[in-house]
């Protein structure tokens, strides 16, 4: 069993409100969700009653951070970047496989309000194609 060595992390934002709403809609794909607000301007996102990211106001926004959610499949890394541009993100580096890092690695990236580079990363292969429509 693999233990995992990160319990959460914080950024600090420019403007609360607006990020608390980039990253509530961003984060929907990849079943993460707004689950606290414990004091003032800080809220806790994460799954199943564990917040894990949280995003705060009490000291200087934080600019140039790199984040990377992993999923499961390149479909939700498809969906993130999508919402995310909805949101208000600026792209960073559409969904697509980046072998630099492995011939499996399929992210995508964008830039959240504050200039935070965010990302959703699938490390497995590419599900085999199944039915009779299947291309040769």
């Amino acid at each position: 069993m693999m233990r995992l060595m990160l319990d959460h992390l914080g950024l600090t934002v420019s403007d609360y409100e607006r990020s608390k709403a980039f990253y509530a809609q961003a984060l929907a794909p990849l079943g993460i969700s707004l689950l606290m607000e414990p004091v003032g301007q800080a809220a806790g996102f994460g799954q199943e009653g564990k917040p894990f990211f949280w995003i705060e106001t009490r000291r200087a926004a934080v600019t140039g951070v790199h984040v990377a959610f992993a999923v499961d499949d390149r479909a939700t890394v498809d969906a993130f970047h999508a919402a995310a541009l909805e949101a208000g993100g600026a792209d960073n580096g559409a969904p697509g496989v980046r072998e630099i890092y492995h011939p499996h690695y399929y992210g995508a990236y964008v830039l959240d309000p504050d200039g935070n580079n965010i990302e959703a990363v699938c490390h497995k292969p590419p599900l085999p194609l199944t039915g009779r429509h299947q291309s040769v």
